[in-house]
């Protein structure tokens, strides 16, 4: 007879493979991964925090493939980027974890709204750029602060990050297609240092990370199969209305 931890381990396993198969499709996995974790048992902290290591190696996967295609902007280069990215993520991680277990859970659900906000605007909202498009482009120094300010909620929660770095890239002006690539590189940039921090942190659930990590791996290959087949506009809603319903969940109180 399987007992409930077995079955809340199997609920996971198919969370992540669907998280992983969601962030090759269209982004958001971690609206699944966060309250998968949690009805392990874990608080929201470090749920957080093992999601976070268990969505990286797909991250690195994505990034990786579109490297060719990542570039800096007019006002910033992609090494600078890239290093603003490294310390947003350290500085992130860090906070996070002086954040107390009951103060973040009490701001999940605040973090939860805004993600999915930033998700629904960057998916149906944001006019994209076009190819050559005379758009105005931020100046160094803001480009610079609002870089870093994703970078350090990357390392904190990270959900929306990808919509975040598309609108600060496209208006620093990067082309649509430049953009996309560069927000998947830096993303596992930021990524990197927060997972390195959480590593020797304490906080990693590792039989929980190892099975949501073999699951959105198992999901990432399955999603970049399906890329071509699935209506990516018709995945979006679905994330939104996941990203809905967690925030009410949450909000109503724990999970």
């Amino acid at each position: 007879m399987i007992t409930p931890a077995e079955f809340h381990f199997a609920l996971l396993l198919i969370g992540a493979v669907w998280a992983g198969a969601q962030n090759q499709l269209a982004g958001g996995g971690s609206f699944i991964t966060l309250p998968a974790l949690m009805l392990t048992g874990m608080d929201a902290r470090a749920a957080n925090i093992t999601s976070t290591v268990a969505l990286f190696p797909g991250q690195v996967t994505g990034g990786w493939l579109g490297r060719a295609h990542a570039a800096g902007t007019a006002s910033l280069g992609f090494r600078t980027l890239a290093v603003i990215s490294l310390i947003g993520g350290v500085i992130g991680a860090l906070l996070l974890l002086l954040t107390p277990s009951n103060v973040f859970a009490q701001m999940v659900p605040w973090l939860v709204l805004f993600a999915t906000a930033a998700f629904a605007w960057g998916s149906f909202f944001r006019k994209a750029s076009a190819e050559g498009a005379d758009v105005k482009v931020l100046g160094k120094a803001p480009a610079t602060t609002i870089q870093l300010l994703i970078a350090i909620y990357g390392g904190y929660f990270g959900g929306g990050i990808g919509f975040l770095m598309m609108a600060v890239l496209a208006l620093g002006g990067a082309p649509v297609r430049t953009a996309a690539a560069t927000k998947n590189v830096l993303a596992g940039v930021m990524n990197l240092t927060a997972v390195l921090v959480f590593l020797v942190s304490g906080e990693v659930r590792w039989l929980a990370m190892a099975v949501a990590m073999v699951g959105a791996l198992a999901g990432s290959w399955l999603g970049a199969h399906l890329l071509r087949r699935v209506n990516e506009r018709a995945l979006r809603f679905v994330v939104v209305f996941i990203g809905i319903a967690l925030t009410i969940a949450l909000f109503h109180g724990p999970l």
